[in-house]
This record gives C-alpha cells, structure tokens and sequence, in this order.
C-alpha cells in the first residue's frame, strides 16, 4: 500500500445478533444495522428492532467495534416520525454514524450531532457531488457503477482540494467490497413494487429479478427461455483478487454487503477480508493466499463471484435461482453445556455426527463458532459417530452456549 494510505475501515453487516457476534469475532472493525422497517433489508428475517439498540450498543463498545445505523430507504411523510425517534434513540445510545440517503433524515441527524454516511442509494457518481454532500456528510458510500479508475481519480481530487466533512476530518469514500450487485442503478429499482407493490426502495425487495423467465407468444402460445437465463440476476461481487488495487484506489472503507445473509456467511466473509487486508499491510497477498480466500467464499451463499464494475469487465450472470455455496449446513443439534476447563460441548443430536466432519456452532451471543469433529464421547467411552437421541461431546475451542443450534457443513447438492 501507498505510505499515504491509511488501512481501510472493513464494515460487516449485522442482520440478527448472531451475525453481530460473527463479525465482531471475525475481526470486522465496524458493523452496520438496520431498525424497524425503515432499511433496505426490512424485508429480511433477520431484523432488528428499536428495542434491540441497547444491547446492540453494548455488543459493541465490548467487541471495540463502530456501528452505524442503517435509515437509508425512501422515505414518505408519515415515515418521518418514526424517523425522527429512531433518531433520537441513535443519539441517546451513542451510535457512531448513520447511513441515510434522505434530506429529512439527514438533517435531522445533524441538528442531533450525529455523523451521516450518505447511502449509494443516492449514486455518487462524480467529483462535484461528492464535494457537494460533505457539507452534510463525512462519508459517502460511492454509486456501485463506477471502476477503480474513476475511483482513483475521484480520490486524487478529495486530496488535492481537501474536501473534509462536516466532523472537519478528510472526506471518506466508501465502496462494496463484496456481495450481492443489483442490476438497477445502485439498487434503485421499481420491478419489485410494480409487480407485488413491495418497494425496493423501502427494503421490501422480493428479488423476482432473481428468476428464470419465458417469452411466451401471445398469438400462438409457443414459449422460448431466454438463452442467457437469468438475465436480471448479476454475480454476487467479489474484489478479494485485486484487493491491493482496490486499496491503492483511496476507498477509505470496504463494505460487506449481506444484512439478510446468514450468520456463517458473515463470519466467513469478515474473516476471508479481514487477513487479505491484513496480508496487504505485511507484504504477504499473493495468488495462493487469494486461491485460498476464494475457497473459503465459495463455500458460502453466493451467486457466483465477479468484479463488479470495478475492473471495467463484462458482468457474469448467475446462471441459477438461489445460491451456488459449496457447502451447505444441515442440523444436528443444539448444545446442552460447555465444559470451559476442559473446552468440550455437550451436545444432544438430531442428526448423524461422525469424526471428520465440519461443524457450525451458531447462536444469539455466541456468534459463529466452526471447527472440525476430532474425536467424540459418549458416556460409555470414545466412538466414531453418534445417531439421533444420543448425547455427545466435542472438543470446541471457544466458549458456546446452551441451546447453540450445532450444524455440520456438507457438500451442496447442484
């Protein structure tokens, strides 16, 4: 890296608590979230709520880690009340920023002394816009549409002129490091509110984009698939191959995107980005570390991985509904107790556990906790699997919790 460049931000999402501890655990340096209905991933079953925000807070000014408020979807008058009180909430408990793509918003949380990261949701696309928002602004999340160069450039013109923010520090500029890419300009998309009245904008997105689609002949009936299926659903992006370029680009923060994604798929993304980052500092990114990275990401949800626009490449397409994991977690049973001397879990099976396999030990404070099965115990001594009913223990190196939900990572099924 440039001498001049500081080490990038990395910002996990958090959709559930245990995708909070996941990231925090995987050594992200902040997290974003989203409360009520007023975020892009309201729609998502993982959700936050106001009441959620205390706990949130102390998770992480424990875990040493910035959180940032997600309010960054269209917003209608008889939204701005709740606005204004989640608002009120952030400043009370110390947020550390929020992502808004509002003027109502974004005042409001200006009058209360609260940093504003402006959302991509606005498509800062240029030099002058850019300079424009810091009036507001310490940072922007950059529009998706744009390459390295551009970004590059961009940079060169913060430095130059010494575009600093309302907080007086230097300009930040934020970009997606990883995750989904929607076809729409910088997500800002109708389909979904056109054909089910769920708004995208509004974080009610039933992704029908994401699926196959017939031409059908009104006159004759005959019905031909669009050769190039899925044509709406672009890959996943990926940028964990030229992350030293990216880095020498002057993004201040990479972004993972994925609030609606699983705790394990954070916990591995974070973690895949968190030492390429650490292996740019020291000297050590090479192609067998990012072959190895790669591996890693693949084996999480994920659409098929590109460089988004970055590199000014053709888009991939994802070819298939759903994800194209390698791995798939299937459960086996929950925890019943940890033996903290001793670092083993006691564990009641619904499934088949054997020596060798993979396992995923998930829950609300633990977070992600995955490793290998070495050896297993039941009562009667060590054998090499356990059924159904049996009740087991495991060697686990960290600390996990009763009623932890234990999965085993298996090979999906394509």
């Amino acid at each position: 890296m440039k001498a001049d460049l500081p080490l990038p931000e990395l910002l996990a999402p958090a959709g559930c608590y245990p995708s909070l501890q996941a990231g925090i655990a995987a050594g992200a340096d902040a997290v974003y979230f989203g409360l009520a209905q007023l975020n892009m991933r309201a729609r998502s079953r993982r959700s936050f709520h106001l009441p959620d925000l205390p706990e949130i807070m102390r998770r992480c000014r424990e875990g040493r880690i910035k959180a940032c408020l997600a309010l960054n979807t269209l917003l209608y008058d008889h939204d701005l009340k709740l606005v204004y009180r989640l608002l009120d909430a952030a400043a009370e408990h110390g947020v550390d920023a929020v992502i808004a793509a509002d003027m109502a918003c974004i005042q409001r949380a200006r009058e209360l002394g609260l940093e504003v990261h402006l959302s991509t949701q606005l498509s800062v696309s240029n030099f002058e816009a850019f300079k424009f928002y810091t009036q507001y602004c310490d940072r922007i999340v950059l529009a998706r549409e744009l390459s390295l160069s551009m970004i590059g450039k961009l940079y060169e013109r913060i430095v130059r002129e010494d575009v600093r923010g309302p907080s007086g520090r230097p300009a930040e500029i934020e970009a997606f490091a990883h995750g989904a890419l929607c076809i729409a300009i910088s997500g800002r998309c109708g389909m979904s509110l056109h054909t089910d009245n769920a708004s995208a904008n509004r974080g009610a997105c039933i992704q029908n984009c994401r699926r196959e689609y017939d031409v059908v002949d009104k006159e004759t009936g005959q019905k031909l698939t669009i050769d190039n299926n899925f044509v709406m659903s672009p890959n996943d992006i990926s940028t964990i191959e030229f992350l030293d370029e990216l880095l020498q680009s002057g993004i201040k923060v990479l972004k993972i995107e994925g609030r609606g994604r699983a705790p394990e798929y954070v916990y591995t993304v974070v973690t895949a980005y968190r030492r390429a980052i650490d292996a740019v500092r020291a000297g050590t990114y090479s192609p067998e570390l990012v072959e190895a990275l790669l591996g890693d990401l693949d084996s999480v949800y994920n659409r098929g991985l590109s460089s988004g626009y970055y590199l000014g490449r053709e888009q991939g397409w994802s070819g298939q509904y759903g994800s194209k994991a390698s791995k798939r977690k299937v459960q086996v049973g929950k925890v019943t107790h940890y033996y903290s001397k001793l670092k083993v879990a006691e564990i009641a099976a619904t499934g088949k556990v054997s020596v060798g396999d993979d396992f995923a030990i998930i829950g609300k404070t633990t977070g992600v906790v995955d490793g290998r099965v070495e050896e297993i115990h039941l009562d009667r001594g060590k054998v090499n699997a356990v059924q159904p009913k049996d009740v087991f223990s495991i060697r686990v190196g960290q600390m996990v919790r009763p009623n932890d939900k234990v999965f085993l990572m298996v090979p999906a099924v394509r």
